[in-house]
């Protein structure tokens, strides 16, 4: 695909086939051609804009912004790539799961790429939508898994520290899957007894034992046709578990008291906060069960590992109190909060703010108003968002990175990003040549 040369008619209307935003994407970014569902989302851009201008107000690709790039990835591997990023859009930032094919030539060079953008409807980057809220990386990529596995029957193993949204997570799953239609039923492990797990699970017949005065479904009955929702499986006694393997085992129960199998036909999945793996070895949880509810597990993110959402959860949750106040975060309070370690995760978070908001007689919270632990930095502060990862790396590549990152994010002049630097404009202009390997357009 020469860049001058006009693209087929043919090539521009198979993008039409597309109910969802597609482009074809030249080697450079440039786009070259765009279906009706983009250009209403992103507007005209063909022949003058690149994607990542479009999509996320970016002067620089993707990956050399300290993010994913499924361009790049499916340049350097050949291979279709899928990624979520945050696009703006004349609604806002949306969440948008981005496919990318190669186009290959006769010859089979790589002479384009395919990109076509599906917007979440799952998760909102804006306070007061509904589902999962949140935009930071940690929890961008717990809302990637979500969506490459809802679609399917695979059983899903939340794993984290509580208060994290586990039945939050658990909901969206069951919401994207083919069985949304189906009921989705949640059940309290931690308050099933010996006695009472086979009755509230599998159901119970008239007469069966004492006070069994009629026939009861259970909850795996109740789940017929949606998702069984099993909220902290790890305090499942070691006795019971070997019920619970069979019945995923088998895809069958029996009613306490009777005597005819019933056929299950739900999508399980699992929640706990203790570590499984570890009970496993200590011999407290089942090996084989282990094995059988482990097939897609997800980590949720605690709230200091995602503490770059703090100001969209506190915005989102005090919309949600329904105080009858337009409550919002002083800067000092959302500093205090900023160090807190959060033991209690999102759901202590909820509660906090709502005491604040009992306490606060004007429309903005103080830090006089959240408890003296949140505000004596007894709490360890999580690093904020940027282009590091979590392990060691060399000065010169973490200096190159926060170059890129800082670039392709500052909106303002050249000189005014050099005095927030601390540097001169000509050394910021020399620095970038250095590691972009070229001048500046």
């Amino acid at each position: 695909m020469p860049r001058n040369e006009p693209l087929p008619a043919e090539v521009i209307s198979l993008l039409e086939a597309y109910r969802d935003p597609a482009v074809l994407i030249a080697p450079n970014y440039q786009i070259l051609a765009a279906n009706s569902a983009y250009r209403r989302s992103y507007g005209e851009a063909v022949g003058r804009k690149r994607c990542y201008e479009l999509s996320h107000h970016y002067t620089l690709p993707c990956d050399q912004a300290g993010e994913s790039c499924p361009l790049s990835s499916c340049r350097d591997s050949g291979e279709p790539q899928r990624d979520l990023h945050l696009h703006h859009t004349p609604r806002g930032e949306e969440h948008v799961e981005v496919e990318m094919y190669p186009v290959h030539d006769r010859n089979g060079a790589i002479r384009g790429f395919l990109e076509v953008m599906r917007h979440s409807r799952l998760a909102s980057s804006v306070p007061g939508g509904g589902g999962l809220v949140g935009r930071s990386p940690r929890f961008n990529r717990v809302l990637e898994l979500v969506q490459r596995v809802a679609p399917s029957d695979a059983t899903v193993l939340l794993l984290g520290e509580s208060g994290t949204g586990k039945e939050l997570v658990a909901q969206a799953v069951h919401d994207a899957s083919r069985r949304a239609s189906g009921p989705f039923v949640p059940v309290d492990c931690s308050g099933l007894t010996e006695t009472l797990f086979e009755s509230e699970l599998f159901g119970h017949e008239k007469g069966a034992f004492t006070g069994a005065q009629a026939q009861k479904i259970g909850l795996v009955e109740a789940a017929r046709g949606g998702t069984l929702f099993l909220d902290e499986l790890g305090d499942i006694p070691l006795s019971l578990q070997v019920k619970l393997l069979r019945l995923l085992e088998t895809s069958t129960y029996r009613r306490v008291g009777g005597i005819e199998p019933q056929k299950a036909d739900f999508r399980l999945v699992c929640a706990t906060h203790r570590n499984v793996k570890e009970m496993v070895e200590e011999g407290r949880f089942r090996r084989d069960l282990y094995y059988r509810i482990n097939t897609f597990p997800i980590l949720l993110p605690s709230l200091v590992e995602r503490i770059e959402d703090l100001p969209l959860l506190c915005e989102h949750l005090l919309k949600r109190l329904g105080s009858g106040r337009p409550l919002k975060m002083s800067d000092a309070a959302l500093r205090c909060l900023s160090g807190y370690s959060f033991p209690g995760n999102i759901r202590e978070l909820r509660n906090l703010l709502e005491r604040a908001s009992l306490l606060a007689d004007g429309d903005l919270i103080l830090p006089e108003h959240l408890p003296e632990e949140c505000c004596g930095r007894d709490g360890r502060l999580a690093p904020g968002p940027g282009p590091f990862p979590s392990d060691i790396i060399p000065l010169a590549e973490a200096e190159r990175r926060y170059l890129l990152w800082s670039a392709a994010r500052f909106r303002g002049e050249r000189r005014d990003l050099a005095e927030r630097l601390g540097i001169s404009e000509r050394t910021l202009y020399r620095k970038l040549q250095e590691v972009r390997g070229e001048g500046e357009e």
